[in-house]
């Protein structure tokens, strides 16, 4: 029980980011200039691109380099079985949302996908801190961390395309908020499943959230931004340099 709670406990401040981010629904208009749009997406889409690299996929490489054998295997295969996962998942659950919510109902369903592994990682870790891992109590609170900054363009990157699509704010807020609880159901899943999971399965967990992020990024982010002009280019690289700057500096 202990596990579990503390599981779902470390994903709270991620959780709390993605509520924040889509709070900011409350503060814009519900017409955008396309110029604004992009700008946002593009930022959000550079954010989670860094993030899915400093916080996914070098802890990955760093995990699977203390197993020390086929060191290349979790961190690349994770990332390729990550993208390949979520894009079956979207295939079999997206012909509802196409029909009734349009290109802001995949988007959640995206970002839900992969948050629950996401919240798995940190939860798995926090678990592991739980049974005397100190690594892996650390590495779950900077994990926590980098996710939550992340969260927060990502919970406005959901919010802001639903309002505009013609939601209310609450319902466009209540959106970006069911997103991020995807992350503590994924942990409490980890942490009760803990005592049974390996700690080689780490590595792999790793990098198949970061390849579900990678997904939602280049599948439904990138290309919006930079259509139409080069503001959202120059997002994305403000937000990845933002992104990495913050890692360099608290890491």
């Amino acid at each position: 029980m202990n596990q579990i709670v503390a599981a779902i406990s470390m994903t709270l401040f991620p959780c709390l980011c993605t509520i924040l981010g889509a709070a900011l629904v409350f503060l814009v208009g519900h017409e955008q200039s396309q110029g604004a749009r992009r700008s946002m997406l593009g930022l959000a889409a550079g954010i989670m691109l860094a993030g899915s690299v400093f916080s996914l996929l070098l802890p990955s490489i760093e995990e699977a380099q203390k197993l020390s054998k086929n060191v290349w295997l979790a961190p690349s295969g994770g990332l390729v079985a990550g993208v390949a996962l979520l894009l079956v998942a979207e295939r079999l659950a997206g012909e509802l949302l196409q029909e009734r919510a349009g290109h802001g109902g995949r988007v959640v369903l995206a970002v839900a996908l992969h948050n629950l592994p996401q919240g798995m990682v940190v939860g798995l870790a926090a678990a592991m801190g739980t049974m005397g891992q100190a690594d892996a109590a650390a590495g779950a609170m900077a994990l926590s961390f980098g996710i939550g900054l992340q969260n927060i363009p990502e919970g406005a990157a959901i919010s802001l395309p639903v309002r505009q699509a013609g939601a209310t704010r609450l319902k466009a807020f209540g959106a970006g908020v069911a997103s991020g609880l995807v992350e503590p159901l994924g942990a409490g899943i980890a942490g009760a499943l803990a005592g049974y999971m390996l700690a080689s399965m780490m590595p792999w967990m790793l990098s198949l959230a970061a390849g579900a992020m990678v997904c939602v990024v280049v599948q439904e982010m990138i290309p919006q931004a930079v259509e139409e002009g080069s503001i959202g280019v120059l997002a994305i690289a403000l937000g990845f340099a933002l992104m990495m700057a913050l890692n360099i500096t608290l890491g």
